[in-house]
């Protein structure tokens, strides 16, 4: 009869065994891109998506439209071989037909390719001696839907997953030599490539080029997805011309990339401007020297906690409309990068902080009129930001015709929150932060 210490002992070998191998499990989560004008779709040119929680970035090129994400689960064991030695993500990926597969050794020598099932079975084998530098080779693939190309050099390896959606039956899967591969478009997608990390839920701002323009938007995926870039702007949101909220009807303007209400929000029950807002259930809003009718043209100042409900998340829908959110710092300053005329999405430019940043961002921004000592914008987006003013620290309301500040939903450091100001004799965007107690601001929702 076995011991009780015995079985015991055993059940910890399995338990450690097991988890071996659940730690070392690697998962695939799989974006593809496309991109329309209005409703018509158009080319991508390429695409460069950031990964804003770990700085890192990666950029595809068409026809590579298609960003397959790995990542493990646990303990990760993976050896990346000699520096500089790379075996880069096939495209177009998932395959249809054929692919493309480049290949960068560092020094003259042998590599071996190998091509297996999910279940380990090997259909291809094929030494190649290479000389130092880029490589393309062209892949068709088999019958079964996931692959795994291995490329073994000088003692390393370096793999991939290849997606089969041809839906064909073939025998056997094979890859064939084409040369030497362009240097600079190369160099590029390794420099990008190369070190790209991820873990779902990684705020990621993706950019797509189109006919010399550029679209953004921001994503946190947790799934594979779909994602379309949008290149119309001076329309209203397609398929959303208007939103009803709360007595109030809104319009929608497109802004390349992104979709955002047209006014500001004027939602809640005024208060008088000393009077402070609590968590009572009830949205309660200040309009500026207390008038009802400054809020109708203002909208409504909020302070930021009432504004995000008191759910204090990057994102949150706080006061905005079913489907809408606050907007977030990655997010403004997506929409600062499409407006300005220099600066493009994703330049370090938007990254500083208690100054005016970019060209003319806040001009492109700012409403035909309204603004004091000939400050008005030109309006290019029809955003028409509108000199507010705000409700002050101690209650009181000022710079109305001079400023127009609106609040982001995202944290800045304990108890601040990031806000973006227009001024009538600037041509930039302030991005700044305050006490999340103190000021009321004007709101901007954009769409989910």
């Amino acid at each position: 009869m076995k011991t009780l210490a015995f079985k015991v002992l055993k059940a910890a070998i399995i338990i450690i065994l097991l988890s071996r191998v659940c730690y070392s499990q690697t998962n695939t989560l799989t974006l593809t891109f496309t991109a329309v004008e209005n409703t018509q779709y158009i080319q991508l040119e390429n695409i460069r998506i950031l990964n804003l929680d770990k700085d890192c970035d990666t950029m595809l090129y068409w026809n590579d439209t298609v960003l397959v994400l790995d990542y493990i689960v646990g303990i990760h064991d993976h050896n990346p071989g000699p520096s500089g030695f790379d075996l880069m993500q096939n495209h177009p990926n998932p395959v249809v037909d054929q692919s493309r597969v480049h290949v960068y050794v560092p020094q003259q020598g042998e590599v071996t390719f190998i091509i297996t099932d999910i279940r380990g079975r090997k259909h291809f084998v094929q030494k190649q001696f290479l000389d130092q530098g880029d490589h393309t080779f062209s892949l068709i693939p088999g019958g079964d839907d996931l692959y795994f190309l291995t490329a073994y050099y000088k003692g390393n390896s370096r793999s991939i997953k290849i997606l089969n959606a041809s839906g064909k039956s073939r025998n056997s899967c094979t890859i064939s030599y084409l040369g030497s591969s362009d240097r600079y478009s190369l160099d590029k997608a390794y420099q990008y490539r190369s070190g790209f990390e991820f873990t779902p839920g990684d705020e990621l701002l993706c950019i797509g080029s189109s006919g010399g323009n550029e679209s953004g938007f921001t994503k946190m995926p947790y799934e594979s997805d779909t994602c379309i870039f949008q290149f119309a702007g001076n329309i209203y949101c397609p398929g959303i011309p208007t939103v009803s909220y709360e007595g109030q009807v809104y319009n929608t303007i497109q802004i390349m990339g992104q979709c955002w209400l047209k006014e500001n929000l004027n939602v809640g029950v005024m208060i008088p401007g000393p009077q402070d807002m609590e968590d009572d259930g009830i949205i309660e809003k200040y309009c500026y020297q207390n008038l009802e009718s400054n809020c109708d043209n203002y909208g409504g100042l909020y302070l930021m906690e009432e504004m995000m409900q008191y759910i204090f998340t990057p994102g949150t829908r706080g006061i905005c409309p079913p489907g809408w959110h606050i907007p977030t710092d990655a997010e403004w300053k997506v929409l600062e990068g499409v407006v300005d005329s220099f600066y493009g999405i994703g330049d370090p430019e938007w990254d500083n902080y208690l100054a005016f940043r970019g060209l003319d961002a806040g001009k492109n921004l700012k409403s035909l009129s309204s603004w004091n000592s000939g400050g008005n914008g030109t309006d290019l987006y029809d955003f028409t930001a509108l000199p507010t003013g705000y409700r002050t620290a101690i209650g009181a309301f000022d710079y109305e015709g001079e400023n127009a500040y609106f609040w982001s939903s995202t944290e800045a450091s304990y108890d601040y929150q990031y806000f973006r100001g227009l001024q009538f004799d600037n041509d930039g965007v302030r991005r700044e932060s305050n006490f999340l107690g103190y000021w009321g601001f004007p709101v901007r929702c954009i769409l989910d």
